[in-house]
């Protein structure tokens, strides 16, 4: 929202400063982003005496210049530049605002350049720079710009405004804002009531199933008028907002829109067909609009229609068939509110951006159709004359009227500050509230109970719906910063903190992956269709309505693929030998509760790097297996438990993959070497190795997981081997978590060294040939002991595998 000081100063009086008044902004919740303030001091008014073609370019012209020392030569290419216009005249030497260049004299084409004539844009007074700005008959040549400029070339204030704020779209709520807040006093706003004139021929039907898309809709026509550009002032207030000056009749409807809120529309009632109809649009019809593209309707948006078709889009933009134009003589004004949600959703689909959706989503005025009509009205005639008609009023202003039971002690209980009762309506009432009282409910037998209130909010503070809001009202004027800081009393009574036990396991994830010397990444969860069906994903109903870029257009299945992708980036900018992990989103469809966190993990390069003490290793299965097991080891999770499945997912190379599972069916983590054809698909160099941990399937541990007490065994460990012959589909996992099964507390440690499927193994039979360490805590083993533990993980893994203890 952008608007100049003096236009702010047209609705409230004020003798506060530049600085008194921004801070006060900010502080009431309306942030200020920028302040423009143009240096004028060495530009001066010069007139344009004569207008010469220049020799060497058609769109070029040479002006003699009258600036008050004399004539100069000026090359200028503005369309407007004609004998006889004033206009802002740097010279050599000076500085122009807008970019702080200073300008030297110049050879264009051929002919030399005593200075520039300047636009609005290089003066920093707004955007427009498709012509010289015009200054009226008052300026006189080699007048300082500032001067000439009075009034127009004021500080530009531009705030950012939260949703809940469409009061404050408008400068006069900004205004109510100020003064409310003690910065001076909101001055009456002065309408002047068009003469009822004859009655309007022009009639309106609301054809709508849902009368809250546009519950009031006001015409009235206007004929006799004399369009043409807008005077300076007006022009300049505009710009200053950031909108191009159009012409008169136009210029009237944006300027309500920036001044009260209120936006409107003008049609030119020579392109009108018959009578006006309110109507939802039907799929795939179309809309030529005034920013010169063409628009296909989906089903169900608000659009005005007369007979031969749809003339604008409710709320959202005007069209070209119906626009007004500097021959337009009788234009029809309307006025209307419509429904945020429609508007929002219409403007979404449509990719289209206006200042009156920007209002109307927000919520405008619902009390201010009449009022609104009238302003124009009364512009329009003062600026253009003419003859208005009798309004044509179609529907009815919805009820807004609500009323809030409050009472002033709400304001310590929720805001930590005691005011007194006047004060609290002193600032509701400058807000616009309507204020009553009544005692408690006469059932209600404790006297010392405070009166309630009965506070009604206006019309055009839609966002305030209960007591909370009107604390936080009282509380943004009468200041935050007033709030005094109050120690927390510990008596005992505070609870304690609240927290979810499953965030602070993201930390502790987090750390175990970076000792390992893997970097955290934080990728956008979006990616190409076409790399996330290498990944399980690609379905319609993860695709993005409105991507930020074409290859970012799906959800993705996995943070892996996030990953593989950063990898690909780094490999080609010369990164050899890394590591990366992302804890972040993935989807399994577009609804809620098909979003799952995942922690994703990729090696890339070498594990061992060259050496004279040994080959280069590139990373394997293993690397980020060892990972895996960090991971959930310092999640708390059991690693003896857990089971070894193969392969992993269709992502991950089929013989150097697979899962670990804690239970028969959850899977908590998967890993191995990244499918050849996937890394392929990234541009990614040799055979990556990569990881992924459904964190949500880890059980929550119910203490925090700490390092056990070392304890160091003064007896000596006892080493035994075992081979034994199991079903060659049996996971050699099994036999591991067998063989410990059966320890009977000894077994300090089992290891696979070998797995033999040649000759002496029968068919269909492999030989798991395991180290077993035993390690006694309370003394030294015999070998009747030793026997007897040995005995008990044959019988372990007889009965958990069928194997058997085989004979060489």
């Amino acid at each position: 929202m952008r608007f100049s000081l003096d236009w702010l100063k047209d609705h409230l009086e004020t003798g506060a400063s530049l600085a008194e008044i921004t801070a006060t902004l900010t502080a009431l919740g309306l942030e200020v982003e920028k302040v423009e303030e143009p240096n004028l001091k060495d530009l001066v008014v010069g007139e344009i005496q004569a207008v010469e073609p220049h020799p060497n370019a058609d769109r070029l012209r040479i002006c003699s210049v009258e600036a008050g020392a004399g004539l100069v030569a000026v090359v200028c290419g503005a369309p407007n530049v004609r004998v006889g216009l004033k206009s802002i005249f740097a010279a050599p030497g000076s500085m122009i605002p807008a970019d702080g260049h200073i300008l030297k004299a110049s050879v264009i084409r051929g002919v030399e350049s005593q200075g520039m004539l300047c636009s609005a844009r290089e003066l920093a007074l707004g955007d427009d720079h498709d012509g010289i700005i015009e200054l009226d008959g008052d300026s006189k040549p080699g007048m300082a710009a500032a001067q000439a400029l009075l009034g127009r070339a004021g500080p530009i204030i531009e705030i950012a405004l939260t949703p809940n704020r469409p009061d404050c779209t408008g400068v006069r709520g900004i205004a109510r804002d100020l003064a409310a807040a003690g910065l001076g006093e909101l001055k009456p706003l002065a309408v002047s009531q068009a003469r009822p004139g004859f009655a309007c021929p022009v009639a309106v039907r609301l054809e709508l199933d849902d009368r809250r898309a546009c519950p009031e809709f006001q015409i009235r026509l206007i004929r006799g008028v004399k369009n043409g550009p807008s005077p300076a002032w007006l022009q300049e207030r505009l710009l200053a907002a950031g909108l191009r000056p159009i012409s008169a009749l136009v210029d009237v409807t944006n300027y309500l829109t920036i001044d009260q809120a209120r936006p409107l529309h003008v049609f030119d009632a020579a392109k009108i067909a018959g009578d006006l109809t309110v109507r939802a649009s039907l799929d795939g019809e179309t809309l030529a609009a005034l920013d010169g593209h063409e628009y296909r309707l989906a089903a169900g948006m608000t659009v005005i229609a007369d007979e031969n078709g749809i003339l604008s889009l409710g709320g959202v933009i005007g069209g070209q068939s119906s626009c007004c134009e500097l021959t337009t003589t009788d234009v029809i004004l309307e006025c209307a509110s419509f429904d945020p949600t429609r508007t929002a959703t219409t403007g979404r689909l449509l990719h289209l951006e206006t200042s009156a959706r920007y209002r109307f989503e927000r919520g405008v005025d619902p009390a201010s159709v009449g009022q609104g009509m009238d302003a124009a009205t009364a512009m329009m005639i003062d600026l253009c004359g003419g003859e208005a008609s009798k309004p044509y009023r179609a529907g009815s202003a919805p009820d807004w009227r609500r009323e809030i039971a409050w009472r002033p002690g709400k304001v310590a209980a929720l805001g930590g500050i005691d005011l007194p009762a006047t004060r609290c309506r002193s600032i509701l009432e400058s807000l616009g509230c309507e204020i009553a009282s009544r005692d408690l409910d006469s059932s209600n037998n404790q006297s010392d109970q405070e009166p309630i209130w009965r506070v009604t909010p206006p019309s055009w503070r839609g966002d305030i719906a209960g007591e909370a809001d009107l604390v936080e009202e009282i509380l943004r004027v009468h200041g935050f910063d007033a709030i005094p800081a109050v120690a927390m009393n510990h008596d005992g009574r505070l609870p304690g903190p609240a927290g979810d036990p499953a965030y602070g396991r993201l930390g502790r994830v987090a750390r175990a992956l970076a000792v390992r010397g893997l970097m955290e990444t934080v990728n956008w969860s979006f990616m190409d269709c076409d790399h996330a069906q290498l990944f399980g994903g690609g379905g319609e109903d993860l695709r993005l309505l409105n991507p930020i870029s074409q290859n970012l257009d799906q959800l993705r299945p996995t943070p892996l693929a996030s990953l593989i992708a950063a990898a690909s980036r780094n490999l080609a900018r010369g990164q050899v030998d890394f590591g990366l992990f992302e804890i972040g989103p993935a989807f399994t469809g577009g609804q809620p509760g098909q979003q799952h966190k995942m922690v994703s993990g990729l090696r890339v390069g070498d594990a061992v790097t060259r050496h004279w003490s040994g080959p280069a290793r590139p990373v394997n299965a293993f690397d980020v297996k060892a990972d895996v097991l960090a991971v959930l080891k310092a999640l708390g999770v059991t690693i003896d438990t857990l089971k070894t499945q193969a392969p992993g997912p269709d992502w991950f190379h089929p013989g150097q993959s697979g899962c670990l599972c804690w239970g028969p069916r959850n899977i908590l983590a998967q890993f191995g070497v990244v499918h050849p054809l996937v890394a392929k698909a990234f541009d990614l160099a040799g055979s990556p190795a990569a990881f992924e941990i459904f964190i949500d399937a880890v059980p929550i541990a119910k203490k925090k997981p700490s390092r056990p007490a070392l304890h160091v065994s003064a007896y000596q460990p006892v080493m035994r081997d075992f081979a034994f012959l199991v079903d060659e589909a049996t996971p050699a996992a099994d036999v591991v978590v067998a063989a410990r099964k059966g320890g009977k507390n000894l077994v300090d440690r089992v290891e696979i060294f070998d797995i033999y499927t040649d000759q002496g193994v029968p068919k269909g039979k492999k030989s798991v040939a395991l180290s077993v360490r035993l390690q006694p805590r309370k003394g030294t083993l015999t070998d009747a002991m030793i026997d007897d533990v040995a005995a008990s993980i044959e019988a372990a893994v007889a009965d958990a595998t069928g194997g058997t203890l085989r004979r060489v």
